[in-house]
């Protein structure tokens, strides 16, 4: 059809050139990333707002409320040091093997409880994405949110844990602040990749625990991470301890505890966590972004 078909009535100017003459766009076209970043911080107060009820709704019905952000991950390191560190042996591996295995727990935790719902982030949401215009991202950023706000109460929890169990207060410990930073950031993304994957691939989410429960264990949160070395060597190893939340763990390990076994220098450590958050953040963001038209249809 000609162009001079779809022009306007009065002026004769066609309609594309009078709609790029007052910036007007087509309804359905997507965002630049710079646009859609800018319009994700117009919606910084909804994010928060949105955060807060989840977490209202998520505790308001139990009498332990809020403490449960800090319960959960403490019981969970008393089961594994009943099991692993009692029944199976492995706390005389360790110098101070209860703060070696919560700091592992309350980290882990973190990322779990991001990637647990944050598969959930849109398919939970339908109603209000039909509903409502706004940039879709706000939803798996309100997840991460959440999970950072809980955790960070958690680490409260945990330096309190570190302190009882004989280490002694060191100016490493400001190092957590960076190592959380980090850990946020590689979070968020998380957050964003899995909830795309989970609007596409509903059955995903069945595989989520198992996938979780592998990461753990390769993670050396139950036991001393000297044991990939005593059963792996060469490219096998170097796998293993690249792992991004093994390299978290470590860091944090490395701020509280003193005359801890790593799974390689400080300094390599802090690379690897520079770059795996800077890579999954970034491209979990693009991710999500590529996916905006999409979100709540079919």
């Amino acid at each position: 059809m000609p162009e001079t078909a779809v022009a306007d009535a009065a002026t004769g100017v066609p309609l594309r050139e009078l709609a790029r003459r007052h910036g007007l766009s087509s309804s359905g076209r997507r965002l630049g990333l710079l646009e859609y970043t800018r319009k994700l911080w117009a919606y910084r107060h909804f994010i928060g707002a949105h955060a807060k009820a989840k977490t209202s709704s998520s505790l308001g019905n139990t009498n332990l409320g809020a403490l449960w952000t800090v319960l959960t991950p403490a019981i969970n390191a008393l089961v594994y040091y009943v099991i692993f560190g009692v029944v199976i042996g492995t706390k005389g591996s360790v110098t101070n093997f209860i703060a070696y295995l919560c700091i592992g727990v309350f980290v882990f935790q973190f990322t779990q409880s991001v990637v647990q719902n944050g598969i959930n982030g849109i398919t939970s949401n339908l109603g209000m994405i039909r509903a409502l215009h706004f940039p879709r991202a706000s939803l798996p950023l309100s997840v991460a949110l959440v999970e950072i706000r809980n955790f960070v109460t958690a680490i409260g929890v945990l330096l309190v844990i570190v302190l009882f169990t004989g280490e002694p207060i060191t100016p490493k410990w400001l190092l957590i602040i960076p190592v959380m930073l980090l850990q946020m950031i590689f979070n968020t993304g998380l957050s964003l990749a899995a909830a795309r994957l989970g609007s596409k691939m509903r059955d995903v989410k069945q595989l989520i625990p198992f996938i979780m429960r592998f990461w753990m264990y390769g993670s050396a949160v139950l036991y001393p991470v000297t044991r990939f070395t005593e059963k792996l060597d060469g490219w096998k190893l170097a796998i293993v301890e690249s792992n991004p939340l093994l390299v978290f763990i470590e860091l944090f390990r490395h701020s509280l505890l003193e005359n801890v076994t790593l799974a390689g220098s400080p300094t390599l450590l802090w690379i690897e966590a520079v770059i795996w958050s800077l890579v999954v953040g970034v491209s979990g963001y693009v991710y999500f972004w590529r996916g905006e038209k999409g979100y709540g249809r079919g």
